[in-house]
């Protein structure tokens, strides 16, 4: 069991979270039930009302959920320090077996909290609410998985044992071991630079094809071709060493928190690029989304291909 003050402080918001989703949660199956757009009862308008909580409720999770992800992946690096072996949050995240799941669990969990925002906002430009209980039922799955993230989550903090040795990110991320991580790490620069930058040229051709459907393909592909080849390829030149490979410690101020600022262009870009491929949009929506998305991808890759290239123009070799 972990305890500090910021394990504490993910207790005490994990609770609330809990109660407040609880509470949208009831309001929902409230409205799923019983609610008629064609019907003028006093009832309707009683869950008309109790939609408006709802949603403010599930806005208020999403709004909290954003900055309280980057504060989890925080905790995970300052509390590195007290498990054997860690030098990051790369050793946490190893210290537990549901640690994994629980990271996918909670980026998944961001993309579905973001598009209920979408939908609720285009819900709520509609004077006829058209996507009214739709929205609803889906936030009853949400909070299913909402609530096991929050079951993770405890599970992992009170799972770690502080006097186990645990391996550190060189060890994780080495392309000597015989596993499937060490296999993609084995893999030459030539792939990683095709994939990443030909995935970038054919998200460009599906943006001036204006096909939403190819557009949003190409951003789903983006987010795994991103984040692999920044730990198999781009990240070793953001540290500036062959065998450095993990994804946490960019997170760190050794390296500016530059970790935080390319996995939010990533989030902003892949979602904006994503969602218009779930909902269909007014002309011009469609349109300011695929140019938020193309417009924060290229900031992604700029900074990317400044590493990438910088270091080659200052020390004339590759990694």
């Amino acid at each position: 069991m972990l305890i500090s003050p910021e394990v504490l402080t993910i207790y005490i918001l994990d609770i609330l979270f809990a109660l407040f989703a609880t509470v949208a949660f009831i309001v929902s199956i409230k409205i799923v039930k019983g609610y008629d757009a064609n019907a003028t009862t006093a009832l309707q308008y009683e869950l008309e009302k109790k939609s408006y909580l709802a949603s403010t409720i599930i806005k208020y999770l999403f709004f909290i959920k954003v900055p309280f992800f980057l504060f989890f992946i925080f905790t995970l690096d300052s509390i590195s320090f007290i498990l054997p072996g860690a030098m990051c949050g790369a050793g946490v995240i190893n210290s537990s077996s549901v640690a994994t799941p629980l990271l996918f669990l909670k980026l998944l969990n961001i993309y579905l909290f973001a598009y209920w925002i979408v939908l609720d906002k285009e819900d709520m430009s509609d004077e006829t609410q058209p996507y009214m209980k739709l929205k609803f039922l889906l936030y009853l799955l949400f909070y299913i998985l909402l609530m096991v993230e929050i079951f993770l989550e405890f599970s992992m903090f009170l799972s770690i044992n502080t006097t186990s040795v645990v391996d550190c990110c060189g060890k994780i991320f080495s392309q000597s071991d015989s596993t499937y991580m060490g296999e993609l790490l084995g893999l030459s620069s030539f792939v990683y630079i095709t994939l990443f930058y030909g995935n970038f040229v054919l998200l460009l051709l599906s943006y001036l094809l204006k096909n939403r459907y190819i557009f949003a393909l190409f951003n789903l592909t983006f987010i795994v071709v991103a984040l692999l080849t920044l730990i198999a390829f781009f990240g070793t030149y953001i540290y500036e060493l062959p065998t450095h490979h993990c994804p946490f410690c960019l997170l760190q101020s050794d390296y500016h928190y530059v970790g935080y600022v390319l996995y939010s262009l990533l989030f902003l870009g892949t979602f904006n690029g994503v969602v218009i491929g779930l909902h269909r949009f007014s002309v011009d929506v469609q349109k300011q989304k695929m140019r938020y998305s193309l417009a924060f991808l290229t900031l992604y890759m700029g900074i990317i291909s400044y590493y990438f290239l910088g270091y080659y123009l200052k020390n004339g070799v590759w990694l």
